[in-house]
């Protein structure tokens, strides 16, 4: 049960870090943060960051 519970959080981690690879600190910023902190709050992390600026 307890793995079952850590992979769906591992997914859903996965997701922000797609959501917010174009963002200020990319995947692997809002991946670990999603990890760390629940998938929820960095997904509210990626709606408020701004995006990177084009080079």
């Amino acid at each position: 049960m307890h793995y079952q519970i850590l992979a769906i959080i591992v997914v859903l981690s996965y997701l922000v870090g797609l959501f917010g690879s174009n963002r200020k600190f990319g995947f692997w910023g809002y991946f670990f943060a999603s990890i760390l902190l629940t998938p929820i709050v960095g997904l509210l992390l990626v709606f408020a960051s701004d995006k990177r600026p084009k080079k």
